[in-house]
């Protein structure tokens, strides 16, 4: 449910401007549909992520100046925008910190040695600097609708590649559980 809730507004924006096939009324969409998501989500759980309001401060000022400047180039910046401050958070917590953002998120079910959460955390700040490339790269010199298609289909496969790659690099590196009973029969 909360996968569904956390892309219901791109769902809503791709579904719009696939009715009408104008990115303008799409994004002038989108920004009440993030508000109302966000809304919804203080309501049920009473917190806010960070991360959700960064998102949402990307698509009010993003997104509006896309529909006060009538340029989709606002929009279309807002994907590399999040993933590029992603990148940097994971870079800071390299020097901040006695752990990296991702072993923060992943440390009490995961136990790895330290230089492979470095490792680990390094190919997320790669993964979202690329992706934040590749979207501007879709952006500049493709179609306006294979951006958008991108930004929904695109971005979201290529992150769901990027996490089953991780997960077989974790798996090598988990240390084996000492609560174990190893016994032969």
């Amino acid at each position: 449910m909360k996968l569904l809730l956390d892309f219901l507004p791109v769902i809503i924006f791709f579904i719009v401007y696939k009715s009408t096939d104008d990115i303008i009324l799409a994004t002038a969409v989108l920004i009440p549909a993030t508000l109302l998501q966000m809304l919804y989500t203080w309501i049920k759980t009473h917190k806010i992520e960070m991360i959700q309001l960064v998102t949402l401060g990307l698509v009010v000022i993003l997104g509006g100046a896309t529909v006060l400047f009538q340029d989709k180039t606002f929009i279309q910046w807002k994907p590399t925008v999040v993933t590029w401050l992603f990148a940097l958070a994971f870079l800071g917590s390299q020097f901040i910190g006695t752990k990296t953002i991702i072993q923060r998120l992943m440390d009490g079910t995961i136990e790895m040695p330290s230089r492979a959460w470095t490792q680990l955390n390094i190919a997320w700040i790669i993964f979202y600097l690329i992706l934040g490339g590749v979207n501007l790269y879709v952006a500049y010199t493709m179609s306006e609708e294979t951006w958008v298609n991108f930004k929904l289909f695109g971005m979201l496969g290529l992150t769901l590649i990027f996490i089953l790659l991780q997960g077989f690099y974790i798996s090598k590196h988990i240390k084996p559980d000492s609560n174990e009973n190893h016994s032969e029969n």
